[in-house]
């Protein structure tokens, strides 16, 4: 992997600077990683820039010849840098500029002076700002930089329906591309190994489980506040049930505070950020997804891929994924008695739950099989598209 700003562009490939806020561990990282290690290399290249730092999440990039570049972009508006970002598309002439969320659609009027011919901007949810994407300043910015959008991208039909009412984004204009998932790689597995450190015994233990930043849009608090309830109403539970959940960030204390306050935190295992989110995910007997606001979630999906019953919030994309009573059961955010009874109805009845991780299994085959998301985005960055 290296660091290079000005890289001599191949006549025969398409060129694509994909632009992010920062690039450390998460779904929107995961795509932009999939797509780069997918799509075709005898017609594309790639830059990622980050308008920050990255983190070691870009280590999975398995090409060694695409280029990173961290601007390390301080708190606050970009505005100081835009003549570096000119200059910087200037000299990568790059066939598409690919952004990402709100923060990075900032650069698209910088991509369009500069001469880039096609700017695709992708949205792919909401942050701890506005989970509903009803703040009128962000509406009026998304609304100010769409003439200079060729071509817009949503994960989720919320998404997709906000850009048509909110922003005013016609329908030959956007596309909606959900997320896809590695089904080889997240797939049910017979005999489940507990992940290292685990302390929980697959089989013996029944596990519940998360997988995401400990950030506010996630929600863990809510997830730890129903465990800490599922113990209480149901007490047998105790001997049985065990809480996962995987990541870093500012809300572990929180989470940390809820189950000891309760005495249940040696009933918990709180790991950190992981790498083998696929071993870990075999040994849960069921995926909770507690957030406030969520685009399509990756984790959610491969979740699914691997055959697991779903418990999440009623939230953005997640209902367009989860089929209640079919894939899993939706509950509304900061229900927690909602979320600790759905959780005891897969425990308490482990074939509803086999049903449904099943269902899941087939719904993840038949609508997020990774290759149909990449074929989607290849034509995507291969199309022409012409601005308001």
């Amino acid at each position: 992997m290296t660091i290079n700003t000005t890289p001599q562009k191949s006549s025969q490939r398409i060129r694509i600077v994909h632009v992010v806020y920062s690039f450390s561990v998460g779904g929107l990282e995961n795509i932009i990683v999939q797509l780069i290690n997918r799509l075709p290399t005898d017609r594309f290249e790639h830059v990622l820039l980050s308008l920050t730092d990255f983190g070691d999440f870009a280590q999975r990039i398995v090409d060694p010849g695409v280029k990173l570049i961290a601007l390390n972009k301080p708190p606050g508006h970009a505005v100081p840098l835009y003549p570096k970002i000119w200059r910087l598309f200037r000299q990568l002439k790059p066939d598409v500029v690919h952004t990402c969320n709100l923060a990075a659609l900032e650069l698209v009027p910088i991509a369009w002076a500069a001469g880039v011919p096609q700017r695709v901007h992708a949205e792919h949810g909401w942050d701890a700002q506005d989970p509903q994407g009803r703040n009128p300043k962000y509406q009026r910015l998304r609304r100010l930089y769409r003439p200079f959008v060729s071509h817009y991208v949503s994960v989720s039909q919320d998404l997709d329906d906000y850009l048509a009412k909110s922003i005013g984004v016609p329908a030959q204009r956007r596309s909606l591309i959900a997320n896809g998932v590695d089904t080889d790689v997240f797939a049910p597995t017979a005999y489940p190994q507990a992940p290292e450190g685990c302390p929980f015994v697959p089989g013996q233990h029944w596990l519940l489980g998360t997988v995401g930043r400990l950030q506010t849009v996630k929600n863990q608090p809510f997830l730890a506040q129903a465990f800490v309830r599922l113990l209480a109403t149901h007490p047998q539970a105790a001997a049985r049930a065990r809480l996962v959940i995987v990541g870093e960030g500012p809300l572990r204390h929180e989470v940390e505070g809820i189950l000891a306050s309760a005495c249940v935190q040696h009933l918990a295992w709180l790991p950190g950020a992981r790498q083998d989110v696929a071993a870990i995910l075999h040994c849960l007997d069921c995926f909770v997804l507690p957030s406030l606001t969520e685009g399509t979630s990756c984790t959610l999906q491969e979740a699914m891929a691997t055959g697991l019953p779903t418990v999440a919030t009623a939230v953005g994309g997640t209902p367009d994924l989860v089929e209640v009573g079919g894939t899993g059961q939706l509950v509304q955010p900061g229900d927690v008695d909602g979320m600790a009874q759905a959780l005891w109805a897969y425990m308490a009845d482990p074939a509803l739950a086999l049903q449904h991780g099943g269902l899941a299994r087939q719904h993840a085959l038949q609508r997020f099989a990774l290759a149909g998301m990449v074929s989607r985005y290849d034509r995507l960055f291969s199309a022409k598209h012409a601005c308001d």
